[in-house]
């Protein structure tokens, strides 16, 4: 039979995205040459391998399969559920789990949406939750709230408490912990941060739920490669519902996971299944679950053990190394893959340190450190070790790295001087110009051009913009 015509309306429809978009395809292509022209350091980025990124791009995102698998509400979803089957035993075996006693969803959209299917599964609106405090290093989806407003939904729709670090230590005060939740009594105890640079006793805080008759919930998003490497230990022995981004230390796509108790006897895989469909999100993105399945078979295989253990190594040298200039780090250290860094001594905030180390092409945020008052001018910054070792870097790479941070940290403090303000805006004019800042750039960008890009092939680049 003759191939049919293609319409002429239809002619967008197989073309290249160089062809069909050259703006979005430029941007694309930037930010490829940004990628590999600088230093990542967000503790919460990676860089995902070409399968991963080819397993995203694929035809599956055309399919509509909401509901489960053999429990769909539209039709033709018969390969659907043999990935999503794939993914769901990949998860469990990549974590070590035997399925007669976990099981996992692995629809959410992002972390943020699995943390709060967890909590519509597991208490009722206006319930009682207690999450490690934001300024002390735990998340906004754990229930985080300032005395003038609820800013996350858990503290809109749930009753919150925090608990927090020692500010002497920068360890969590888990005896503190245990006298506020005797008065608090939640029903929820969440473990798991964003910022905690330090191992999590689990064990005292299944104590501390036990207690209360409450469920105790893990949010290992950002330690879920570590602990998938054996480089962590692993929350699943202590807790009944256990939920992890995909990408960060685990460098598989952006979305989310809960796994959920299958032996407890208080039908937790119904309730998480319901939670998150139909009660908090639609039909599944099917082209991410297939990049979820295949991060999951390389962070189930040897290879991907040395990393998370290069991982832990980069980032004990790297916090050494800037202990080492006389810095301080909350905690003193680290014992995963990231470093609070409290800049307070040198009285200078992590916004504007994050703006400066932009300026020489190296990536980090700022983070609040206890005691903080502002999470938009707070006094620290967050590092991680996560992406540079996925690019091949080992502990001598990260002596140098911190080398570029503290002459980044040097520059900052001479152009606040200079600057007599404490605005970021006069800050950042007494930037323009600066000829250790433009050296510091040349530097810092012909250092991560020497080591491979994972993803993409960094020789073939078709940037529109000069770096």
């Amino acid at each position: 039979m003759a191939a049919k015509p293609v319409d002429p309306w239809n002619t967008c429809l197989n073309t290249t995205l160089e062809e069909e978009d050259k703006e979005v395809f430029a941007i694309v292509e930037n930010e490829k040459l940004r990628q590999w022209s600088g230093l990542e350091l967000i503790a919460s980025e990676n860089f995902t391998s070409q399968a991963v990124i080819e397993a995203n791009g694929t035809p599956l995102t055309n399919k509509y399969s909401e509901g489960l698998p053999g429990a769909r509400y539209y039709g033709g979803n018969e390969f659907i559920d043999e990935l999503e089957n794939l993914c769901r035993k990949r998860a469990l075996a990549a974590f070590g789990l035997n399925p007669e006693q976990w099981g996992v969803n692995v629809q959410p959209y992002s972390g943020s949406t699995a943390n709060f299917a967890a909590l519509t599964a597991l208490i009722q609106p206006q319930d009682r939750l207690m999450g490690l405090d934001l300024p002390s290093g735990g998340h906004l989806t754990h229930g985080y709230q300032t005395n003038k407003k609820k800013i996350s939904s858990s503290s809109i729709y749930f009753q919150s408490m925090p608990y927090q670090v020692d500010p002497a230590t920068g360890y969590i005060d888990y005896k503190r912990l245990e006298e506020n939740a005797a008065l608090y009594r939640p029903k929820l105890l969440i473990c798991g941060a964003s910022a905690y640079p330090r191992e999590w006793d689990y064990a005292t805080m299944r104590r501390i739920a036990d207690q209360h008759g409450a469920y105790l919930m893990c949010d290992m998003a950002h330690i879920s490669g570590l602990i998938a490497g054996k480089e962590a230990i692993s929350p699943f022995d202590f807790c009944d519902v256990v939920t992890t981004t995909t990408h960060k230390t685990l460098r598989g796509p952006r979305a989310g996971l809960i796994f959920f108790r299958r032996d407890k006897g208080d039908d937790l895989e119904n309730r998480v299944n319901q939670a998150v469909f139909p009660s908090c999100q639609g039909g599944p993105h099917n082209n991410t679950i297939a990049a979820i399945a295949v991060a999951l078979k390389q962070a189930a295989s040897p290879e991907f053990q040395q990393y998370a253990k290069q991982v832990r190594a980069n980032a004990s040298k790297l916090a050494d190394a800037l202990v080492g200039y006389g810095y301080k780090l909350a905690s003193g250290g680290t014992e995963n893959h990231l470093i609070l860094w409290d800049l307070k001594p040198q009285k200078l905030t992590g916004s504007k340190v994050e703006r400066i180390c932009d300026m020489v092409h190296i990536t980090i945020n700022k983070n609040s450190i206890a005691g903080d008052k502002s999470a938009v001018t707070p006094g620290g910054v967050r590092l991680g070790t996560n992406a540079l070792t996925s690019r091949s870097m080992k502990e001598d790479d990260m002596v140098k790295v911190a080398e570029f941070l503290h002459r980044t940290v040097q520059i900052a403090t001479k152009v606040q001087e200079q600057a007599g303000s404490k605005l970021m805006k006069d800050f950042v004019a007494h930037c323009d110009g600066n000829e250790e800042i433009a050296q510091l750039k040349k530097e810092v960008v012909e250092f991560a051009r020497s080591y491979p890009m994972p993803g993409f092939d960094a020789t073939k680049i078709k940037s529109t913009v000069t770096i």
